[in-house]
C-alpha cells in the first residue's frame, strides 16, 4: 500500500488573530450619544467583510468602574461591556464627553484610570467635551487641544492657561487626539481605521454610513467661534449670530439675550471689532456662505437660504459687494465640480 502523503491542515479564518485596531471607550455621565455611535459604528463596519459586524479587524469595549448603565444626554443608557481594563489591551482609549453643566462628568476612578493610560503610553482620545475631561485630569498641559466652537468660551474660562483650537475638526498631537464632536467624529474614526486597518476599510465605513469621503482633521469647523474677540459680551453675541444663520436674529433680540440694550451692544461691537452688530452679522453669514461654496456642492440658492438671505439674486448681489466677485466665481476658484473629495490619507491635525 502506498504511503499517504501528509497534508497540512487547511487554513482556518477562525483562528484568533490580533485585531489591527483595539479601542476602549469611557463614557461621561450625560455623554453625547451621536459621538459614541458614529465612532463605534465606523469601527464595526471596518471590522468585518460586508455587514456581518464581527469584531475581527477592529475590537472595542465600553468600560466603566461599575455595572450600572451610563446615561446619555438624550436619555438613552448604555451598559458597559468591560470593567476598567489594563490600558495596554488597547491601541487607544477614547473619552466621550457630553453635557458640561449636567453634574459630574466622570468620577475619581475614571480620572485615575486615564492617568494610568498616560503612564502606560496608551494614546488618549477626547471627543465632544472629552477634551475638558482630559484637561481636568491634567493630561493636556502643553498639548494642542481641539474644542468645538460652541464650547470654546467654556473651555477658555475653565482653562485660562491653555489655548484651545476651535477652528479644526480634530487635532492629532501624537498620543493625544482631540475632536470637536459632531460629524467630525466619523472623520476621526475613519482616520484611525485608515492608519491601522487600511484605506478600503475606512472608505467602506463612511460610505455605508452615507457619508462623503473623510475630511481632513485640519478642515475648518462649520461656524467657527469668535475666539479672537476681546470682549466676552461681544463673543457671546457672535456665538448667537453663529447659531442663528438661516433665520437671523434682530440686533435688539441679541442684546436682550445678553441683558444689554441695543445701543450698548452697538457700542461694544464697534469698540471690539470696529463694526456695527448688523455689519458683523452680515459678514459672518457671508463668510460661512463662502466656505460652503468652496467646500460643498450645494446650490447657490440653497446656500443663500442656509445663510439667511431671501433669495439667490439678493445673496449674489450682497456677496459680490463684499468680496468683489460672484458666488459662482468663488466656487470656480476653489476648483469644485459637484463637491470636494478629501482623501483620507490627508486627514491629519
Amino acid at each position: 500500500m502506498a504511503m499517504q502523503k501528509h497534508r497540512p491542515a487547511p487554513y482556518s479564518s477562525d483562528r484568533p488573530v490580533r485585531p489591527a485596531l483595539r479601542v476602549g471607550f469611557v463614557l461621561a455621565n450625560n455623554f453625547t450619544l451621536s459621538a459614541f455611535s458614529l465612532f463605534v459604528d465606523t469601527l464595526r463596519l471596518a471590522a468585518d467583510e460586508g455587514d456581518r459586524s464581527r469584531p475581527i479587524r477592529c475590537t472595542w469595549a465600553v468600560m466603566a468602574p461599575r455595572p450600572a448603565p451610563i446615561r446619555s444626554s438624550c436619555g438613552v443608557a448604555i451598559s458597559r461591556t468591560a470593567p476598567l481594563t489594563d490600558p495596554t489591551e488597547f491601541d487607544y482609549v477614547v473619552v466621550v464627553g457630553g453635557l458640561l453643566h449636567g453634574g459630574e462628568q466622570v468620577d475619581r476612578e475614571i480620572i485615575d484610570y486615564l492617568r494610568r493610560c498616560d503612564e502606560a503610553q496608551v494614546p488618549l482620545v477626547g471627543v465632544c467635551t472629552g477634551s475638558f475631561i482630559l484637561s481636568r485630569a491634567g493630561l493636556m498641559r502643553g498639548r494642542r487641544c481641539c474644542v468645538s466652537w460652541f464650547h470654546v468660551e467654556d473651555f477658555a474660562a475653565e482653562f485660562p492657561d491653555q489655548t484651545p483650537d476651535a477652528d479644526q475638526l480634530f487635532v492629532d498631537d501624537g498620543d493625544r487626539i482631540t475632536c470637536a464632536g459632531g460629524g467630525g467624529v466619523a472623520d476621526l474614526a475613519a482616520f484611525l481605521v485608515h492608519r491601522h486597518v487600511g484605506l478600503t476599510a475606512a472608505q467602506k465605513s463612511l460610505h455605508v454610513l452615507q457619508l462623503q469621503d473623510a475630511r481632513a482633521g485640519s478642515e475648518a469647523q462649520p461656524h467657527g467661534g469668535p475666539a479672537t474677540v476681546g470682549d466676552a459680551r461681544v463673543r457671546r453675541a457672535i456665538l448667537l449670530m453663529e447659531q442663528h444663520m438661516s433665520h437671523p436674529m434682530s440686533v435688539d433680540a441679541i442684546a436682550l439675550r445678553l441683558g444689554l440694550s441695543g445701543r450698548q451692544l452697538e457700542r461694544l461691537c464697534r469698540s471690539a471689532t470696529g463694526r456695527s452688530p448688523a455689519s458683523l452679522y452680515r459678514q459672518i453669514r457671508l463668510d460661512h456662505a463662502r466656505r460652503l461654496l468652496e467646500t460643498t456642492g450645494k446650490s447657490v440658492t440653497d446656500i443663500a437660504i442656509e445663510t439667511g438671505f431671501c433669495d439667490g439674486a439678493h445673496f449674489a448681489q450682497v456677496f459680490r459687494g463684499a468680496f468683489g466677485f460672484a458666488p459662482r466665481a468663488a466656487r470656480a476658484q476653489a476648483g469644485l465640480g459637484r463637491g470636494p473629495v478629501m482623501p483620507i490619507e490627508a486627514a491629519s491635525g
